[in-house]
């Protein structure tokens, strides 16, 4: 039974005597065990800008793993499904999925040997980057020679643009073949034809290559990706890095 003061026989003095209530030390140090795995929480969600060896090594184990469904929900949140003609989906690559694709793609090649030390070289060859790989798909009848000059860029909430390091283009003959692992398997072309001969160019990929660090800060909350071709806005649709790795 609780008393608004210390039983008479108590030799606990008031400021320490409590029932069922915590005293204002104790419910400072509970407020800031909260707010520091608070902290931590949201701190896990971030992107890996530095991928030490204990990264790297975790990255690679996730990529080799022989259970589908890890690597189906790890994947998930870095796809951006848009469905906008002519863009399908938008592809999410940060350093830390960059290294996972990679191990990924080696292990069902059948390379038991890839491990750090590729993972390294791999890191070495795009340091700080994040791609977005923009998924396109053109009208069957379109008489596209070459890809269409698209650009990828960011909109920041302030109305301000970060533009990517480089822009590069893919183009795709034949149907588009889901499963594969961007941008290590590129789309097979059904039946070996030659480009540009005996298929039309029915899609292709815009890959805008930018600054981690950057783009990490800017795009943690939300930004909006900006695909244009010859300066026009086709498709705008949100960014948010939160959650990814």
């Amino acid at each position: 039974m609780c008393a608004a003061s210390p039983p008479r026989r108590t030799h606990l003095s008031p400021a320490r005597y409590y029932c069922g209530m915590a005293p204002r030390r104790t419910a400072q140090r509970l407020a800031t065990a909260l707010a520091a795995a608070l902290t931590t929480v949201a701190g896990a969600g971030a992107v890996d800008l530095r991928l030490d060896p204990a990264t790297l090594s975790q990255a690679i184990s996730l990529g080799q793993t022989a259970i589908d469904g890890d690597l189906t929900k790890f994947h998930k949140p870095y796809r951006l499904e848009v469905s906008r003609p002519p863009v399908d989906y938008v592809e999410v690559v940060t350093p830390y999925r960059r290294i996972v694709l990679a191990a990924q793609a080696r292990w069902r090649a059948g390379d038991r040997r890839w491990g750090q030390r590729q993972a390294i070289e791999l890191e070495g060859a795009s340091p700080g980057q994040i791609d977005l790989f923009a998924e396109l798909t053109f009208h069957p009848l379109n008489s596209f020679v070459l890809v269409p000059h698209y650009r990828v860029r960011v909109v920041l909430p302030s109305g301000g643009l970060i533009e990517p390091r480089n822009t590069s283009s893919m183009p795709r003959y034949g149907a588009r073949v889901d499963g594969g692992l961007v941008p290590f398997t590129p789309t097979p072309l059904p039946g070996g034809p030659v480009p540009g001969r005996s298929q039309p160019m029915l899609g292709a990929t815009i890959v805008g290559s930018f600054d981690a660090a950057a783009l990490a800060a800017a795009c943690n909350r939300r930004c909006d990706l900006l695909l244009e071709e010859e300066g026009k806005t086709r498709v705008q649709v949100p960014l948010t890095l939160t959650n990814l790795r």
